[in-house]
């Protein structure tokens, strides 16, 4: 299922020109933008718009209100901010990231998404890209029948309620126990590829029964399975660390927790609306409905989310089984000898409980990600072993024919953005003006001719993702760059795409 909040209406897009941005915000540095407390009633924080200068103006007047309506909620440290891919989303702008007190805060699924933790993994090969140009198509086509993908799409794998209890409560380990990997896949997974704190009790039997037929599928939108080569490398050493060189075939997944996650979003919403009268929470915006931290309401969708959370990495890691299955079949030799390991695999939409320095204290918060992108830094006791001394990979997907990019967490994240990046290139253009705008077939061939084959379940797909309803994947990129919260280590180009 597209995800609701990926989804921009017509309406605000109509509505950008009527209002005047620069007018909204002010500038405090290169690419830091702030959004003042008076900008609407019961701000108790400022908000924060990290984008350049080109990048301000395609943003849309309702993603500063968005911005400005998070910073109203009770319990929010510092400000309200937004990355520089942010577009309007469901009560959250896309892009957005909060952190609340542990007491005094709340927990909103505003601030996470319908597809919870929607997440992208890179896997390296020892294959150069004129080993696999040649076989592009083929290949292409392998995955694309080897992994389900598209609305409602099924899984080759038929599950248990045993085995979905299992891949809610343990995530990729399951999928690894289960045979879908080893070992060092989830040694490289933000937080080894699950939560802790998981408890099926508060997953619907609705719930259970969009996600059990879907375990392993790609899904839909702006989901894809991706290979391609690294083009140009900016920092060698933290790139050799990584295990990257120029030339390298990679594969990139990105996908999430499919029906199961938009149907735990979409169950708890109904509940925290009422939280939110019970408890006499004021919000500007009916979509930003939570409850406090500590209450039931809260508890019970935070234990769901992360049962959603679990299974997205679950099926992220069969679809890598599956991923290098199909490279064995096409190129004759064992994914071990093509050095077919996981880089890393990060989430984009979730609720954690993480501790961050705030007024120079140590202080447990909920960071709620929403399009956004964990990035620690070197040193943090979260990043995986193989990457202390560097930093955090992560992981920035482009647009089916632009470049996708590996970055790094660096130091200046934590002050500045709560150890978060951007995470991914953002939607300038509906999908309903994009298929109006662009013809799938066109868009498909004239990436053909570019040298990218991709498979998609309909030619609306393609239209609906075409290069041009994105921001710039490098501009977006430059941003965080700049800003010290990740640096730039490589970047990749489509080789052969995979879609739903």
């Amino acid at each position: 299922m597209v995800e609701s909040e990926d989804i921009l209406s017509e309406e605000s897009s109509a509505e950008s020109g009527h209002r005047d941005i620069r007018g909204m915000v002010r500038k405090l540095s290169d690419n830091n933008w702030e959004i003042p407390k008076g900008h609407i009633p019961n701000m108790r924080v400022p908000g924060r718009l990290f984008v350049s200068e080109s990048l301000l103006e395609g943003i849309e007047p309702g993603t500063i209100d968005q911005i400005a309506n998070v910073a109203t909620l009770p319990g929010i440290q510092k400000y309200s901010m937004a990355m520089p891919d942010a577009h309007l989303g469901y009560g959250f702008a896309i892009g957005g990231v909060a952190a609340f007190d542990v007491e005094e805060g709340i927990i909103s699924p505003g601030g996470v998404g319908f597809d919870i933790n929607c997440g992208v993994r890179l896997i390296r090969t020892n294959l150069q890209k004129e080993d696999v140009v040649p076989e592009i198509k083929k290949l292409t086509d392998e995955l694309f029948t080897n992994v389900p993908a598209g609305v409602g799409s099924k899984s080759r794998f038929r599950a248990s309620d045993r085995e979905l209890d299992s891949a809610f409560l343990e995530g990729a380990k399951w999928a690894v126990d289960a045979g879908y990997g080893v070992d060092a896949d989830v040694e490289h997974c933000e937080g080894n590829g699950y939560l802790e704190g998981a408890d099926t009790s508060y997953v619907s039997t609705k719930a259970r029964n969009r996600g059990k037929p879907q375990l392993g599928t790609l899904g839909s939108g702006n989901h894809f399975l991706e290979v391609q080569y690294v083009d140009e490398i900016y920092d060698r050493e933290v790139a050799s660390a990584f295990g990257l060189e120029e030339g390298q075939v990679t594969v990139m997944v990105h996908c999430g927790s499919r029906g199961a996650g938009h149907q735990i979003c979409t169950d708890h919403l109904k509940e925290l609306s009422q939280a939110v009268k019970k408890y006499g929470i004021e919000i500007p915006d009916k979509q930003l409905a939570c409850a406090p931290a500590q209450s039931r309401e809260a508890q019970n969708y935070f234990k769901a989310m992360l049962c959603a959370a679990n299974y997205a990495w679950a099926n992220r890691q069969m679809i890598t089984h599956w991923t290098r299955e199909s490279f064995e079949k096409v190129f004759g030799r064992d994914a071990d000898e093509m050095g077919m390991s996981l880089l890393y695999d990060v989430a984009h939409n979730v609720a954690k409980l993480e501790e961050h320095n705030i007024e120079g204290r140590k202080k447990e918060v909920y960071v709620h990600r929403k399009g956004a992108t964990r990035a620690f830094p070197a040193g943090h006791p979260e990043v995986p072993a193989a990457y202390r001394d560097v930093g955090q990979p992560v992981l920035i997907p482009g647009s089916m024919g632009t470049p996708s990019f590996i970055l790094c967490g660096a130091k200046d994240a934590m002050d500045v953005s709560f150890g978060s990046a951007c995470h991914g290139a953002g939607r300038v253009m509906s999908r309903a003006h994009a298929k109006k705008e662009f013809r799938g077939q066109s868009v498909k061939e004239n990436l053909e001719a570019h040298g990218i084959t991709v498979r998609a379940t309909h030619p609306s797909v393609i239209a609906e993702e075409a290069p041009g309803v994105y921001k710039s994947s490098s501009e977006v990129v430059n941003v965080v760059h700049e800003l010290g919260i990740a640096r730039k280590v490589a970047r990749v180009i489509p080789l052969g795409v995979a879609k739903g």
